[in-house]
């Protein structure tokens, strides 16, 4: 599996962040590629979500699914067609930690991947365009937009810019 995870710490409670986070729809307008998310529940373990990618030439829709939901903390996820990849986003409370002395918490976002597993009929490519070629490129705007969206998340759960610090980790697994 390959993962990339995203974390900064963020200026309001767990609780708020959490609640933040459970409103995946809203996660459209922080995203380059990401055009629409439509949920199918009520945000608890089940509810599915398609989510419709656009990069190049190509438009994608994956489907994800809450697979456990650990309030205020963790929110976890899988995506139930076409690749073999997962996360969560986890919140962990930091009292006392903001500027002001006030409440912080640590927000994550942890994605994992098998690039491997990708259904190369789930794409209609552009003649001559190998799967394998919009793999290595879209690997590493994994990694940009998710760096993205934690900004965005960090401007409107704490109601203005700043400089945000962005931890990124990266693996490859090799299996």
């Amino acid at each position: 599996m390959d993962a990339v995870e995203v974390s900064t710490v963020v200026y309001v409670p767990a609780e708020e962040a959490y609640e933040f986070l459970l409103d995946f729809p809203g996660y459209a307008r922080y995203s380059k590629h990401l055009k629409e998310v439509r949920r199918h529940g009520d945000g608890t373990p089940g509810t599915r979500y398609d989510i419709t990618f656009t990069w190049w030439k190509l438009s994608y829709t994956a489907r994800s699914e809450v697979t456990d939901v650990e309030p205020p903390t963790r929110i976890d996820w899988r995506l139930v067609k076409d690749i073999d990849a997962g996360g969560y986003w986890g919140i962990e409370p930091l009292p006392g930690e903001a500027p002001d002395g006030g409440d912080a918490c640590r927000v994550r976002l942890h994605i994992e991947f098998r690039p491997g597993s990708a259904n190369r009929d789930s794409l209609n490519l552009p003649a001559f365009v190998s799967f394998d070629w919009v793999v290595d490129k879209v690997k590493p705007k994994v990694e940009t937009e998710a760096e993205r969206i934690c900004r965005r998340v960090v401007r409107d759960l704490e109601g203005q810019d700043r400089p945000v610090d962005l931890e990124i980790h990266q693996t490859a697994d090799t299996i």
